[in-house]
């Protein structure tokens, strides 16, 4: 059917339009994309890149999501207009200061509202892997309340979620998933973190590493089930699980239900394989596992607990940190060689 001209020249106008908002948009795009897989920046190492060429290689490889350990000027600078979602952590040795509400307010004030919009905060974690025999967890709510209401005062509840950072050993009775709970030793003061988190609608941040568990019990777990490639296995409690790190997941999401926490969502924190320092740490193990749980935690399958949904996910770790302490698999967790080149062949998008 012939419209009159002028009725053509309007939508031609409109499509011009669209797809210039398309054009500048598509940075953003490109960075949003990947939004369920996130890495962690460590920066134990002498000879890692600068912080500006690190968020760089985020956006090149259509990482949208970075979690630090601690406050870094220079990487906030670089983070700046870059659209990446930030996790900054507060380390527990920080904690007994921030029991005081002015010190929360002025680290909230210095650490966040000084470079807000511009970088884009999305969890403050309040400690890492703070443990029940540590003296810091008579802290540990005291400060995530704190950093909490500086944040409301600061009108930025709205976009910034405050939790802490745990790691699975906090939950006993892990197998079957469908039985972990957290331990009489990890109640005490886990508990009223997590009541705080489910008032105010802020996930619980967990570090979970299939290799770990698998390293600490080689002759009871497969590798294979560690790495994804297995063809999974059935529970007692008759639950089919395709791989050991929903498994982990999934007690973790047990022992909150058994906390009358059950709408309080997980976001993995940290999750790596190291590729040297064990006879499990190589490199093709370390392929392996990184493709194999990115491909999952973008995907819709799920854990059996929570199925139908992509898994908010932070790989560890984004470099090999030369002077880090600890076991020398420690030093061995890098994504990217410092000289930015990709030790793997992965896909991030």
């Amino acid at each position: 059917m012939d419209f009159p001209t002028q009725a053509r020249t309007v939508p031609k106008t409109l499509m011009a339009s669209i797809l210039l908002l398309l054009v500048l948009l598509m940075p953003a795009l490109q960075i949003t994309g990947a939004q369920s897989v996130g890495v962690c920046y460590g920066r134990n190492g002498n000879n890692l890149p600068s912080e500006s060429d690190v968020v760089g290689l985020y956006k090149s490889n259509g990482i949208g999501r970075m979690r630090i350990y601690e406050p870094n000027d220079p990487t906030y600078q670089a983070l700046k207009g870059s659209n990446i979602e930030l996790t900054v952590t507060i380390l527990k040795s920080q904690l007994q200061g921030l029991t005081d509400a002015a010190a929360a307010t002025d680290w909230v004030q210095k650490n966040v509202q000084a470079y807000s919009p511009d970088v884009k905060f999305k969890y403050i974690a309040v400690g890492n892997e703070v443990r029940p025999t540590d003296p810091e967890t008579q802290y540990l709510l005291p400060a995530i309340q704190n950093i909490h209401n500086a944040i409301v005062a600061a009108n930025l509840q709205g976009q910034i979620k405050v939790s802490t950072a745990i790691d699975t050993t906090l939950v006993d009775n892990a197998y079957p998933p469908s039985a972990g709970k957290y331990s009489d030793a990890a109640k005490s003061f886990i508990t009223p973190v997590i009541n705080f988190l489910a008032s105010n609608g802020a996930p619980l941040l967990v570090n979970v590493y299939p290799y770990v568990s698998y390293t600490e019990n080689p002759s009871q777990i497969d590798i294979a089930y560690a790495l994804f490639t297995s063809q999974g296995i059935t529970t007692p409690d008759g639950v089919k699980y395709q791989n050991l790190f929903d498994a982990l997941l999934d007690a973790q999401y047990s022992a909150l239900e058994k906390a009358n926490a059950p709408n309080v969502e997980i976001v993995v924190s940290e999750s790596g394989w190291p590729s040297e320092g064990s006879d499990a740490a190589t490199t093709q193990n370390a392929q392996t596992f990184y493709q194999n749980l990115i491909n999952h935690v973008k995907g819709t399958t799920g854990t059996p607990k929570r199925p139908g949904k992509a898994i908010e996910t932070y790989l560890f770790a984004m470099f090999d940190e030369n002077i880090k302490d600890g076991a020398e698999v420690e030093r061995h967790f890098g994504l990217f060689s410092p000289n930015k080149q990709p030790k793997y062949q992965l896909t991030f998008g």
